[in-house]
């Protein structure tokens, strides 16, 4: 996989990619323990949409590629010990924007679906 983007990202928290062809990537995560918001193991919602937005950066696949917006339905919850796996493909190329849509699933069961919006810029945003 020539990923492009993210080079830092804890896989761990984040998701580790499985396959990324242009304009799609699919990344899987298995919720651990340091994920629980409660002694439930309700796993905190940011981190599935943590792994939606990785998804969708490696969707994307730009060294200077950022998140500029995001619409998300978070549908079912999930806990310590799920595996789940986000999807994301690029639908709408305008110039810099790339409109990104995300499904997060765990086996047959959306969790949360979205659409992401991603901007290329022609440096690093920190730059």
């Amino acid at each position: 996989m020539d990923i492009r983007t993210h080079h830092f990202i804890d896989q761990e928290l984040c998701g580790q990619p499985v396959d990324l062809q242009p304009g799609f990537c699919r990344v899987t995560l298995s919720a651990i323990g340091r994920m629980a918001a409660d002694a439930q193991g309700l796993v905190h919602g940011g981190f599935v949409f943590g792994l939606a937005d990785y998804a969708a950066m490696l969707a994307v696949n730009d060294a200077n590629v950022v998140l500029g917006a995001a619409s998300v339905k978070f549908l079912k919850p999930v806990s310590v010990g799920d595996r789940i796996v986000a999807e994301a493909r690029v639908g709408e190329v305008k110039g810099r924007k790339h409109v990104v849509e995300v499904i997060v699933s765990r086996n047959d069961e959306t969790l949360l679906e979205g659409q992401l919006t991603c901007f290329v810029l022609d440096r690093h945003v920190l730059d």
